[in-house]
């Protein structure tokens, strides 16, 4: 693997709500996309009393050369994590929480159902806590989508994740037009919702495509923008092609804010939950 430049180089303290995490996600055998997709900011935010939790399982039925979450047939989904969720929750006193989950192409609704689910365990006992539900593309089903917005989480989040071009190598299984609409679909249905999105540089796209992406995404009213260096996570992952510069990161969060997004995250360490509960 490449030489890490040193802006990306980050500590790893292990600190008493770390382990409290730990423990409580092993109790409740609740997942997090933190732990399977080797999140840099793990342990910054456990140790903050943050996470990002993953339903619907650890595997996923794509295969995306960029994800280190696992593809192959998935189990059956734990119908008490929805519980657990909301009691980890609770413990830490969450203001705000992120609800994602691996890609269900095998459920009838793509997982709605379980994210609908979880957002009324999290508000029976967590009422003041805001949600972000981050979901899959539900194979381009607005029935499915409907379920979700339905439930008013305050911020929906889908990860357009690269530029159009690089779709087929870097997400065969994704449509870039898919993904889009899809966030176009969540404003014609609840404008008052806040959408969100993320974009991963490194991969060998050029800054116009990743400014042309910012397009789209402003074009179907997209308000959040979250942008990081994609790295990978072994051997078998997509090689990094480049490592943007912290400058490059300002650069580009500077053109997203005159684009109009209300809001942009734009660093080499930025993921779609970055800094949860800071």
């Amino acid at each position: 693997m490449r030489h890490l430049p040193d802006w990306i180089k980050v500590k790893s303290p292990i600190g008493s709500r770390y382990r409290e995490m730990r423990g409580l996600l092993e109790k409740y055998a609740v997942n997090t996309i933190c732990q399977s997709a080797l999140c840099p900011n793990i342990w910054r935010c456990f140790n903050s009393g943050g996470a990002a939790f993953l339903i619907l399982g650890r595997t996923c039925t794509r295969h995306c050369l960029y994800c280190n979450v696992s593809n192959s047939r998935p189990k059956k989904v734990n119908h008490s994590e929805a519980i657990g969720i909301a009691k980890i929750v609770n413990y830490f006193g969450m203001k705000h929480v992120c609800i994602t989950s691996v890609t269900r192409d095998d459920l009838p609704d793509g997982g709605a159902y379980f994210f609908v689910r979880t957002i009324k365990e999290i508000r029976k006992i967590n009422p003041e806590t805001t949600i972000e539900v981050l979901i899959p593309d539900f194979g381009g089903s607005e029935k499915s989508l409907r379920k979700v917005v339905s439930e008013k989480p305050e911020i929906l989040n889908h990860n357009i994740e690269t530029v159009e071009r690089l779709y087929p190598v870097i997400r065969p299984q994704a449509d870039y037009k898919r993904s889009i609409e899809l966030l176009r679909r969540v404003k014609r249905i609840d404008g008052n919702i806040k959408t969100k999105s993320g974009v991963m540089v490194g991969f060998g796209e050029t800054k116009e495509e990743v400014v042309e992406t910012m397009v789209n995404l402003r074009n179907v009213s997209c308000d959040i923008l979250t942008i990081g260096q994609y790295l990978r996570p072994s051997e078998m992952h997509c090689p990094v092609i480049r490592y943007y510069h912290p400058d490059e990161f300002i650069e580009m969060k500077e053109i997203g804010e005159k684009l109009g997004f209300s809001e942009v995250k734009s660093s080499p360490l930025v993921r779609s939950s970055y800094q949860l509960n800071e």
